[in-house]
């Protein structure tokens, strides 16, 4: 029986390296259409949303195409959503850069901030801290992925080490550099990266196939 490509859509809304997203998912087997229509990103299997560059101006970028709504609706009805660098930033309620205080998506509370570090931008090579049951770096707890930031999330109060929740706890992965930041979430339909999975070989390649077997 033939296996079927998932549909992925990348969200093209001006930020983001829309290219390279779109090899790598190709080459672990997906159908990718770059797009800023609102109705192929509701339609599609999956949706990523990519983002480099400032959050409030990422913000302003995605709601120019209708992203918030779309990335609400996808997830209202359980359809899986990919955020990647600051398209994950951008999932949470705030973000504070260079003064500047800017509403996210708030699809996560927390507050993006600059990182506690000597040296910044956290850019090159690091390791995570996975957490059990994890279906996206399921096979890669010993891992490196590719980073370029400056600005993370140093605080999740939903997450899996956080305060008692009636509702399922988000999975959260974390990193460090200089100290502790969010490096990945995955909570239901809503999945995310703080790290490239696209500028990290193998082992980026093999988390967009645990990703792709969720569609």
């Amino acid at each position: 029986m033939k296996k079927v490509r998932r549909k992925v859509a990348v969200l093209d809304y001006g930020s983001g390296n829309l290219r390279s997203a779109e090899r790598a998912l190709t080459r672990v087997g997906a159908d990718v259409t770059v797009t800023a229509d609102p109705h192929a990103a509701l339609e599609a299997d999956g949706l990523v949303v990519p983002g480099v560059g400032a959050f409030a101006a990422c913000m302003a970028g995605l709601r120019a195409v209708d992203g918030p709504r779309v990335i609400g609706r996808r997830l209202a009805g359980g359809r899986p959503v990919l955020g990647v660098c600051v398209g994950m930033q951008v999932l949470f309620e705030r973000g504070v850069e260079h003064g500047h205080d800017a509403e996210g998506c708030g699809e996560w509370p927390g507050v993006v901030e600059q990182l506690q570090a000597p040296v910044l931008p956290h850019m090159g090579w690091n390791t995570v801290h996975v957490p059990q049951k994890t279906v996206l770096f399921d096979g890669l707890e010993d891992q490196r992925f590719y980073f370029v930031h400056s600005y993370g999330v140093r605080n999740f109060p939903l997450g899996s080490d956080g305060p008692p929740s009636p509702l399922a706890a988000p999975l959260v992965t974390w990193a460090e550099h200089g100290d502790r930041f969010v490096a990945g979430v995955e909570n239901g339909a809503l999945s995310a990266t703080q790290f490239h999975p696209e500028k990290s070989g193998d082992a980026g390649a093999q988390l967009l196939t645990n990703w792709l077997h969720t569609l």
